[in-house]
C-alpha cells in the first residue's frame, strides 16, 4: 500500500510539474487594415502639419496573456497631410522618397509588462529602407478575438532615416526655416482572429 500511494505522489507532482513547463499557445491576430490608424504630425517654426499614413498589412501575436510581438506595414505613398502641397512634398525625395520606398515597418522585437494592459513596446522601424530601433509606451487590451493596441505621442527622430530637409541640426543656418527634426506618430491598431 505504501509502495502505492508513493507511486502516485510521485506521478501527481510529475503531472503538477509538468503543466507549469508548458509553453502558453501563440495566437496571430490580422490587423484589420480598415479599422486602424496612424496618425502623424510634424513642427516647424512659426506652425506645423498633421496627417495620415495607412496600414497595408501586419499581425499582432498574443499568448494568451500578453502581447509578444507583431509587425506592420505602412504605405508611404498613401501618407497626407492637412496642406495639398505638404502632402506631396512628403512623398518626394525631401521626405520619405515614396516611390522609391513604399513602405515602411515597424516591428515588435520585444514586450513587457509596465501595470494593468500597459506595456512598453520595443521595436525596429524601417523608413526609406534605414532600420533604427525605438521604444515607446503602448496600451494593449484583447477581448475575445479582437486585440487593440494604442500608443500615442511616439517621438521619431527623421534625420536617422535620412530626411534631412530643413533640418536645424544638419543646417545650423537655416534659422526660420527651419523643420523640427523630431515628429509624432499615434497609432490605433486593431487586430482581429
Amino acid at each position: 500500500m505504501k509502495k502505492i500511494l508513493l507511486n502516485l505522489t510521485i506521478l501527481t507532482g510529475m503531472a503538477v510539474f509538468m503543466s507549469f513547463d508548458k509553453p502558453l499557445k501563440e495566437v496571430n491576430y490580422t490587423v484589420d487594415t480598415e479599422r486602424s490608424t496612424i496618425g502623424w504630425s510634424a513642427k516647424k517654426v512659426g506652425g506645423g502639419h498633421s496627417g495620415t499614413v495607412k496600414i497595408t498589412s501586419g499581425n499582432l501575436v498574443y499568448n494568451g496573456k500578453a502581447l509578444t510581438k507583431g509587425t506592420f506595414l505602412m504605405n508611404m505613398s498613401s501618407i497626407t497631410s492637412d496642406n495639398a502641397k505638404v502632402t506631396t512634398h512628403l512623398k518626394s525625395d525631401d521626405f520619405f522618397s515614396a516611390e522609391k520606398n513604399p513602405n515602411a515597418k515597424f516591428d515588435i522585437t520585444k514586450v513587457t509588462a509596465a501595470g494593468s494592459d500597459r506595456v512598453n513596446i520595443a521595436g525596429v522601424l524601417t523608413i526609406k529602407g534605414i532600420s533604427q530601433p525605438i521604444s515607446f509606451p503602448a496600451t494593449v487590451k484583447s477581448q475575445k478575438d479582437i486585440v487593440v493596441a494604442v500608443a500615442n505621442g511616439i517621438r521619431v527622430d527623421r534625420t536617422k532615416y535620412d530626411i534631412k530637409y530643413r533640418s536645424k541640426t544638419i543646417f545650423l543656418e537655416i534659422g526660420d526655416k527651419a523643420i523640427d527634426d523630431e515628429f509624432e506618430l499615434n497609432i490605433n491598431l486593431v487586430a482581429k482572429r
